[in-house]
């Protein structure tokens, strides 16, 4: 495997006008969506498959496979949703995609749509992100003024229409059902599957849901081929990815490299960790997964390989903490996103991630017991698996893991009266130094 960085949906970032049109295009734009449109939709569907794209959002699904979930007849109109709401803590990849190049999300959906056989898409992007929406909505225009979105694309007798919908913001939008929901002008909370978006998603009609990497990866596919794409990457997990350091480290930003890169590789790209500090701890996929150390430097950042490590690859959010961090306070306030977010829906992830809001905030105050740690772990136990989506799940990992990872630190906090992180006590964990 390569270990150098390939640039594709980032290379014309640093470009001033790259999210124009006319940029866009200069670099190769929409070469891909005629290529496409010379093709049938099953190739196109069949070439995503054999590429090997995953879903970027998170789950790690094929691709091609969702789309073929789809019933070959049905009544209703068939819809793409491109799940643009980005919000878990640590995750920032798609934002900084579409503001600096959208066209090439508008274009994967013209061709994601047209392998689909689908007449109207839509673009759920989180409502706090103006900037981003606003560089989204003028994309579409300027396609649309271009002929590549409307009635009769380039003459081809292919219809599409393409809308951008904000959210009002929440968290729990960026489940795919909830995010449906939402669409139809409903509360966002999540649905009760079966069925399946793929067989009755939006309006009821045949859906199919993808993250905006997901979909921005389509066009480089059609253009380059199946083959191509597979020839990064692991042999389960192929291709390339946003990584996304942040935190603790000397350059934080987006590396797009092939999945299976380490991060002592990718630390190695960004300066390291920051002068005169070293590693503690760090989530391979957002807080919703669970936390690695440094023990955990040569891992390959493919699904398999950080899944047998005990974690999850979720959206490659690499948060980098070094030795001046509290874990316990870092874990609470991840649990108090949580809470906040928790739609209300399920009892346990309703009533678990409140509990996780006081037991941690007795922690924090020096006032818990070891016992405290034990029913941190039996929430968990009540959550996982238990909740209606994945957001209880979620909350339950950095919780479980900083435990069994930094169980002393918790001990700390009530034996030393307090968090020994607290400036007026300590700058530094009295253990570490």
């Amino acid at each position: 495997m390569s270990t150098t960085l390939t640039p594709v949906l980032s290379r014309t970032w640093d470009q001033p006008d790259s999210f124009t049109l006319a940029a866009y295009e200069r670099e190769g734009g929409y070469r891909a969506m005629r290529t496409a449109f010379g093709m049938e939709p099953d190739a196109i569907v069949q070439a995503v498959k054999d590429s090997g794209l995953r879903g970027r959002g998170g789950a790690g699904f094929p691709t091609g496979m969702k789309w073929g979930f789809l019933p070959p007849s049905s009544p209703n109109p068939r819809y793409l949703v491109v799940n643009a709401d980005e919000s878990e803590p640590g995750t920032c990849k798609d934002i900084p995609l579409m503001l600096a190049n959208p066209h090439v999300l508008v274009e994967g959906v013209i061709i994601s749509s047209y392998a689909i056989r689908s007449n109207h898409a839509f673009i759920y992007v989180r409502g706090e992100v103006l900037h981003v929406i606003r560089r989204l909505q003028q994309a579409v225009a300027e396609a649309y003024e271009a002929g590549y979105l409307g009635k009769d694309i380039l003459g081809t007798g292919y219809d599409l229409e393409l809308v951008v919908h904000t959210g009002a913001g929440a968290y729990i939008c960026g489940e795919e059902t909830a995010l449906l929901d939402s669409l139809e002008g409903y509360r966002g909370q999540p649905r009760l599957k079966p069925p399946f978006p793929a067989v009755a998603g939006l309006y009821g009609g045949p859906t199919v849901i993808n993250n905006v990497e997901s979909i921005a990866s389509v066009p480089s596919i059609v253009a380059n081929g199946a083959d191509w794409f597979a020839s990064m990457g692991t042999e389960k997990s192929k291709g390339f990815g946003i990584f996304s350091l942040s935190g603790h480290v000397t350059r934080p930003g987006q590396y797009e490299a092939p999945l299976g890169i380490t991060l002592r590789e990718l630390l190695d790209m960004a300066g390291g960790v920051r002068k005169g500090h070293r590693l503690k701890f760090w989530t391979p996929g957002g807080s919703s997964t669970p936390l690695f150390t440094d023990e955990h430097l040569d891992v390959p950042l493919d699904f398999e390989s950080v899944g047998a490590a005990g974690s999850m690859l979720g959206t490659r959010a690499l948060q980098i903490f070094d030795e001046t961090t509290c874990v316990v306070r870092a874990v609470q306030r991840w649990s108090e996103f949580y809470a906040h977010e928790s739609c209300g829906k399920c009892t346990p992830c309703r009533e678990g991630t409140y509990w996780y809001k006081q037991v941690f905030k007795r922690l924090e105050a020096g006032q818990g017991t070891e016992e405290d740690l034990q029913t941190l772990l039996d929430l968990s136990d009540n959550i996982l698996g238990r909740s209606f989506c994945a957001l209880g799940d979620g909350a339950t990992s950095p919780v479980t893991s900083s435990i069994k990872l930094f169980r002393d630190e918790y001990i700390a906090h009530f034996t030393q009266g307090g968090c020994p992180f607290d400036p007026a006590k300590s700058t530094v964990w009295a253990g570490e130094q």
